[in-house]
């Protein structure tokens, strides 16, 4: 039997290609037949006299029949994947094609061979033409699900019965071969306790997870609820702990709130950006379009984690040319490489150090950029309080090199991407990006509109503490936290620079934009959720090590200071400061002047007492 089955399907996929073609001419066949079948049930053995009235008919009532349901789209849809939808579709096509059958009779009544014509005959007409209809394209369906059967996908449970999780089941069914076999939904609306969805039957609530993952012997679960908040999400997450599971993947909220529509392949594993809590930005494509589309961008830092990401998003608006600066090789080459594989002709990569003046002005006036995002800048801590020279070298000598050419060349807008660390700076690394928001503050009132950006950490960036706990726990390390009340803002890099696009737009020279990072997170429970998503339990698995606190490291950090946070205001997702602490040209020589120094010196007390005369405020702590 199985012999027979493989080669009937052989022949039908060999036939795939002539569907359009085939299908209409059985039809033709069928519809023909259904007619003289109508007559026979309404009048019996009487038909034969009516066998010319019928031949007269199905020569204009069948082709009729074809081209309507061709119209409905019919002879297109894969008849494997017949579902209640295209059984609409044929009872419609089956009733236009009845209200076609009486408009032929109605022409047609005048002719000789049209006497007594039997009018009940257009009803069973239409309803067999629905009965045989649906049933060659469920028979195709009916013909395919053993086989879909005979090969078992993974045992799933399903998070959610409500549309997302209504269409995963239904692809799940109508893949010939699927990866997952819906088993059961749980939801936590009471409303859907017992109902069952395309044949799977809501069981339980989400606290019934580990019994039901026993019972079914389940081997993944799904969350289905692309609106889940972060506390439903850890919820979740916390009765599929105790079942024991550790494949468990998620819907992705944005593909399916902004298409409406779920798709299997987009389904990933739950990561620490969902248990964060964060919606998704809403940005104004139109603003960022109005400023890059059809214009020479230019970003420094281009192969680092921010840079690159700038890089990606701004290609997909369309800029005449991107024109990507970085003095790393092998970074700038993995960024240009991603982005030609969707725009080739946009991106211009070129090595260069941003503070070396003699390059930087050869890029800009052979691309005359219209404008700049200045990405580039030493960010760790640890390593900037090591190495406060070329910290200062490179995020305030870059800066005025980049600033200064983008005035020189008629740059239309400047974005500096600076950090909350810049905010009561302790360590080297945050003094450095304050100067760099002064020397900003200090160009406001040219002609190019200078704008600064501030935010905090960024997940999965190189050396942020995301993928150092991925690799620890990889490598079966202890997590290392330097202090159990370490707290930060964190925000995904796709979000970052969403902001970071849409505050460019709104700026006019001047501002300071902070983005909303919500609440800051504990490192220590930020850990915990890793941990937990690597399906290990913290202290159990994996031990958390208290390091102790390093040189130039906060325990809180600070987007904005008190005076900062009195004139901010919200646009959206965006706080904007009017920059008033314009310092003028004395600050920019003072700036100059350590420049000088600096070049010439590495005598690090020196350079950090120099550091303190630019910023005020800027407190080294002793850690000891």
């Amino acid at each position: 039997m199985s012999r027979i089955r493989k080669v009937a399907m052989s022949m039908i996929d060999d036939a795939r290609k002539y569907k359009r073609i085939i299908v209409p001419l059985a039809e033709a066949l069928l519809f023909t037949g259904v007619l003289f079948l109508s007559y026979w049930i309404r009048l019996g053995d009487a038909y034969k006299d009516y066998v010319d009235q019928a031949l007269l008919l199905a020569f204009f009532i069948v082709p009729l029949k074809i081209v309507i349901f061709w119209i409905f789209r019919l002879y297109h849809v894969s008849f494997r994947y017949t579902s209640i939808y295209e059984g609409f579709l044929v009872a419609k096509a089956s009733i236009i094609c009845g209200l076609a059958f009486s408009l032929v009779v109605l022409v047609l009544r005048d002719f000789p061979v049209m006497s007594g014509f039997p009018r009940s005959v257009v009803f069973i007409d239409s309803i067999l033409t629905f009965l045989i209809g649906s049933s060659i394209r469920l028979s195709v369906r009916l013909f395919f699900f053993p086989q879909r059967k005979a090969k078992r996908g993974i045992k799933t449970l399903i998070v959610g019965a409500g549309s997302a999780g209504e269409q995963l089941v239904r692809q799940m069914q109508s893949a010939l071969y699927p990866r997952y076999q819906p088993v059961a939904f749980v939801d936590d609306d009471p409303s859907k306790r017992g109902s069952i969805v395309h044949g799977v039957r809501v069981i339980g609530k989400s606290k019934d997870i580990p019994r039901i993952v026993e019972t079914l012997g389940v081997e993944e679960i799904i969350i289905a609820i692309p609106s889940a908040t972060s506390s439903q999400l850890r919820n979740i997450m916390e009765h599929v702990k105790k079942s024991g599971i550790t494949n468990v993947k998620i819907i992705p909220r944005l593909s399916s709130l902004i298409t409406g529509k779920v798709v299997i392949d987009e389904i990933r594993e739950v990561t620490v950006e969902d248990l964060l809590g964060r919606e998704p930005v809403k940005i104004d494509t139109e603003a960022i379009a109005s400023y890059i589309k059809g214009k020479r961008v230019l970003v420094t830092g281009a192969g680092g984690s921010i840079g690159s990401e700038l890089c990606r998003q701004i290609a997909a608006f369309g800029p005449s040319s991107l024109i990507m600066v970085d003095i790393g090789e092998t970074e700038l080459f993995i960024t240009d490489r991603q982005i030609r594989k969707r725009f080739p002709e946009i991106p211009v990569p070129k090595i260069a150090d941003v503070k070396d003046w003699v390059r930087m002005r050869e890029i800009f006036s052979c691309y005359m950029p219209h404008v700049v995002f200045h990405a580039a800048a030493y960010k760790h801590v640890p390593l900037s309080e090591d190495n406060p020279r070329e910290a200062i070298l490179n995020n305030v000598e870059g800066t005025r090199v980049t600033a200064l050419l983008s005035e020189e060349f008629g740059v239309k807008k400047f974005v500096l991407i600076s950090t909350d660390k810049a905010v009561n700076p302790v360590s080297v690394m945050g003094a450095t990006k304050k100067i760099a928001e002064n020397l900003i503050g200090c160009f406001a009132n040219t002609r190019c509109k200078f704008i600064t950006v501030r935010f905090g950490n960024v997940l999965e960036s190189r050396g942020s503490v995301v993928p150092i706990f991925k690799e620890q726990i990889k490598n079966r390390e202890a997590i290392t936290i330097t202090h159990p009340q370490m707290e930060r803002y964190l925000m995904s890099i796709t979000e970052a620079v969403n902001l970071v696009l849409q505050a460019a737009a709104f700026g006019n020279g001047g501002e300071i934009f902070v983005l909303d990072m919500g609440r800051p997170v504990k490192i220590i429970e930020l850990a915990k959720d890793i941990i937990r998503l690597s399906g290990l339990e913290p202290e159990k698995d994996v031990p958390i090590v208290i390091t102790g606190r390093r040189q130039g490291e906060k325990l809180f950090e600070e987007l904005m200071t008190p005076e900062e946070a009195r004139l901010a205001v919200r646009i959206g997702k965006l706080f904007v400061i009017q920059n008033k602490k314009n310092l003028g040209e004395e600050y920019i020589k003072k700036v100059e002047h350590m420049l000088a120094f600096v070049r010439e010196n590495a005598n690090e007390k020196e350079i950090t007492a120099l550091l303190r005369t630019l910023v005020p405020e800027y407190k080294p702590e002793s850690i000891g």
